[in-house]
């Protein structure tokens, strides 16, 4: 059949498109790395030797770092004055942390998950799993990064008020657990914000538990947060108000197993807060520039991390609302809704 010109050159917009965003991803890592982004918030306008001057850096690297990212439209440049800066909204996104967009995170997922491409293209022919702890350490730090500004922007103030009389107990006084906790960011925003109760992560990935409970002592909540290396379907403790699984059920191998331990964890009134990837429940629903990013991240570390496991369910990051559903009520909860969600997350209230 003859080529349609112009589907084809939409089709070759995209690729330059995509490819100059594969490249950017990294770009964006090394900025966040060396304190780029970061020196030229605080400086103002700067030449490519005076950015290299103030972080330590090789001129002609920086040159060539600046004009990829005016180029991309992260960094904006004075061709008569021969300088760059940042504007207001890209410093927004680009060197603050405490940003609710802010973005290297993201870029940091990218560039880590990608370094398992060989891996995972081995795992295509074999069926295997690759486990969250086999990733590159990059993964880590860029996963809390991403999430973590979402979280601070969204939890104390709508998430956890979407649930019924949970915030009540948080400010009273309550024992929670927060499983999955990776770095420990989500548990240390709620033992902030509720200086009453008292917090519990769990992870099975020791490195990451280690990381927690030094942050925990650095945001001075170590006398009512620690952190322990257990699965999700074995964790110690009975009698908590509140759980909470952040972004990671549909990483684990048996979610259904537990859902099952989360309800036998539970006090009677207890209420388990599951937080997961924004997705529909069939697959057109999710084919726009969001599902992309889920769907390529959990072919790269998501579905390879639940078949690492026992079961090896692979729900997906873009598992959906119902079947989010069939996990708890197959577990044991009678009450489950959407309490909440953003852009980026679907947040679910489960009650036996």
């Amino acid at each position: 059949m003859p080529i349609n010109e112009e589907k084809l050159n939409q089709l070759m917009g995209k690729f330059v498109a995509d490819l100059g965003a594969t490249l950017h991803a990294g770009m964006a890592v090394i900025g966040d790395s060396l304190g780029l982004y970061k020196t030229m918030r605080e400086a103002g306008p700067l030449t490519s030797l005076e950015l290299a001057e103030r972080t330590g850096t090789h001129e002609r690297y920086v040159r060539e770092w600046l004009n990829s990212q005016a180029a991309g439209g992260y960094v904006e440049y004075d061709a008569a004055a021969g300088r760059y800066w940042l504007s207001e909204e890209q410093a927004f996104v680009l060197a603050d942390e405490k940003s609710p967009a802010y973005l290297p995170g993201g870029f940091l997922v990218a560039v880590s998950s990608l370094r398992a491409v060989p891996q995972i293209t081995e795992r295509f022919r074999t069926g295997k799993g690759l486990g969250w702890h086999e990733h590159d350490h990059g993964l880590f730090r860029g996963t809390e990064l991403f999430f973590r500004p979402n979280y601070a922007a969204n939890l104390i103030t709508s998430w956890i008020p979407s649930l019924e009389g949970v915030e009540a107990k948080l400010k009273k006084g309550a024992r929670v657990a927060d499983v999955g906790c990776g770095l420990g960011a989500s548990t240390i925003l709620m033992a902030q914000a509720y200086p009453n109760s008292t917090f519990v992560g769990y992870d099975y990935h020791e490195k990451s538990v280690e990381i927690a409970r030094q942050r925990a002592n650095d945001a001075g909540v170590s006398n009512r947060v620690t952190f322990e290396v257990a699965r999700a379907k074995d964790y110690p403790g009975m009698g908590y108000d509140f759980v909470a699984f952040f972004d990671c059920l549909h990483d684990m191998g048996d979610p259904i197993g537990a859902a099952a331990h989360v309800r036998q964890s539970l006090a009677p009134d207890g209420t388990w807060m599951i937080v997961d990837p924004f997705a529909g429940d069939k697959v057109e629903d999710n084919l726009n520039p969001i599902g992309r990013i889920f769907y390529s991240v959990s072919t790269l570390v998501c579905a390879p991390a639940s078949l690492a496991q026992e079961v090896g369910l692979a729900l997906g990051a873009q598992a959906g609302e119902a079947r989010m559903r069939e996990v708890a009520t197959s577990g044991g909860f009678k009450h489950f809704r959407r309490a909440a969600e953003t852009p980026f997350n679907l947040v679910f209230e489960a009650k036996p």
